[in-house]
């Protein structure tokens, strides 16, 4: 068992200028007691991978407004299986339509969240579903 905070970062891939939400999830996240990293807009799928594994972060939160996010949100988790970080947690945010959800898990991101769900909702998520001692250190 580790004393160690869960490490979050929220990334803004591609082209997508809007960080609003992701600005407030990841003071969202700091309150909570997490260590957050963000990562700030117009990342490619590269640098969000290279700076995950860097910062040995537990989740990645990728947010995207633009509707890139069935090219983007997959393009990391094939990075970060090919860098073999595939144990970092990829969930998503953004405008997603409900009918893409299923494409985006069956690619490995693990759970889509959408304008409007309670911040509490996506903590709730996280802490069941992502254990810092799951994680090879």
């Amino acid at each position: 068992m580790s004393d160690r905070k869960l490490r979050i970062m929220v990334a803004k891939p591609g082209l997508d200028g809007h960080d609003r939400g992701a600005r407030i999830l990841a003071r969202y996240f700091r309150d909570c007691g997490y260590e957050v990293i963000y990562t700030g807009c117009h990342q490619t799928p590269e640098q969000i991978v290279e700076a995950a594994i860097q910062e040995d972060v537990d989740l990645i939160g990728l947010s995207c407004l633009s509707g890139a996010h069935k090219e983007l949100f997959p393009k990391v988790v094939k990075l970060l299986r090919e860098k073999g970080a595939e144990d970092i947690v990829v969930i998503g945010g953004g405008i997603i339509p409900k009918q893409d959800f299923q494409y985006l898990y069956d690619q490995g991101i693990k759970e889509v969240f959408t304008p409007g769900t309670p911040l509490e909702e996506i903590k709730e998520w996280i802490d069941k579903n992502v254990k810092v001692e799951d994680r090879i250190l």
